[in-house]
């Protein structure tokens, strides 16, 4: 906006006049729009309040996971109808993309699950998670099958959808593939849209084992440090990215070579594909389903284990005031004098600590009392 003492210097050429106009109907437009929002009304109030939170929550979940695999297996039938057959007619377009774009959609629909209902439900979307939750963090027992049901349920919500968006493509494809290979449950087929089949060089069900179990252990060391009150390079805003690019570095390169990466993801799509292409879905491969359904279970609980084990360190989460030590202050001075004797002894009945002979009491209140000052 131009002041106006200098505006009739300003009006002097054609670009100086747009600038002025533009400026005086942008600040109005906007006075004129900005509408402050309406009270909240009782009867809303009311009837939020009346909503199981339970309720809340499953539909949070069955949300999350519905955010997260609608646009990945999208993704993979762009991928897969636009390619069957060698043509790209069943799309009418050649086929623009690969594992990196089906990776980045995954990703992205993490990323999206956890903004919209992380705050509502806490944001498991994964049945290992869940438990994981469940054994180390206080999760009530009694809620993991709830929410195990809400997420399979999800992901089953969100392969019918993409059944009914890509109905006419998907039975197109499904006669070429039965008329070329008899079957269309095979990886490359279009059933494989939906859940994830091996290769037909992958008979060895060891390495898909491995595979599996890696890769869902390397996610889960990635949720779990995401997590961690203590680690200094993540914060609230950039965790549901960080979680997404680790799913999809996972996809990008392993994607290729089999693997599901989720319990809930899997079964439910799954469940789809059995409806629509017969229970080959569960016993191709010599039922190698049971990899892609149950693996991720252990090798997430495995990924959590290792970091609470070899990496967490709870007293930092107690300076930074996430956690308190179970007997109080009291318990915390006692576990530092004992670290300090074990380190370095007691020296006329006080703690050393980085040279500077002090009491617990005063270490602890000075805020300077970490394990890696203890010397």
């Amino acid at each position: 906006m131009v002041p106006n003492d200098n505006r009739l210097n300003r009006l002097d050429t054609v670009d100086d006049r747009i600038e002025v106009g533009v400026s005086e109907a942008l600040q109005k437009h906007v006075t004129r729009h900005v509408v402050p929002p309406p009270p909240v009304s009782q009867k809303k109030l009311d009837f939020e309040h009346r909503r199981p939170r339970i309720l809340r929550e499953m539909m949070g979940e069955a949300t999350g996971v519905f955010f997260y695999v609608f646009p990945g297996i999208a993704s993979v039938a762009t991928f897969t109808l636009a390619t069957t057959n060698g043509t790209g007619a069943l799309l009418g377009v050649a086929a623009f993309g690969g594992i990196y774009q089906i990776g980045i959609a995954f990703g992205f629909g993490i990323a999206f699950a956890i903004i919209t209902c992380a705050s509502v439900s806490g944001g498991h979307f994964n049945p290992a998670i869940t438990i994981c939750f469940a054994l180390f963090g206080g999760f009530p027992w009694k809620k993991v099958p709830i929410y195990i049901f809400s997420q399979i349920f999800g992901a089953f919500m969100a392969g019918l959808v993409l059944m009914g968006c890509y109905w006419p493509e998907i039975q197109a494809a499904k006669a070429i593939d039965i008329h070329e290979h008899g079957t269309a449950v095979y990886n490359g087929g279009v059933a494989s849209i939906f859940c994830t089949f091996p290769n037909p060089n992958q008979t060895n069900q060891g390495y898909l084992f491995l595979q599996e179990w890696f890769v869902d252990a390397f996610i889960g060391v990635v949720i779990w440090s995401c997590l961690d009150p203590a680690n200094p390079f993540v914060t609230p805003v950039s965790v549901p990215w960080t979680i997404g690019f680790a799913y999809t570095a996972m996809i990008v390169g392993f994607a290729a070579n089999s693997i599901s990466t989720n319990l809930a993801r899997d079964l439910g799509t799954r469940i789809v594909a059995a409806i629509f292409f017969g229970g080959e879905a569960f016993s191709f491969n010599h039922g190698y389903s049971w990899i892609s359904i149950l693996v991720n279970i252990p090798a997430t609980i495995f990924a959590v284990c290792y970091y609470e084990l070899l990496i967490r360190d709870s007293l930092q989460n107690i300076h930074k005031g996430h956690a308190e030590h179970e007997h109080g202050e009291e318990g915390l001075v006692r576990h530092l004098t004992r670290v300090a004797t074990s380190d370095v002894g007691i020296i006329n009945g006080a703690v050393k600590t980085n040279g500077i002979t002090d009491s617990p009491n005063a270490a602890y209140s000075n805020g300077t009392a970490k394990r890696e000052d203890v010397v």
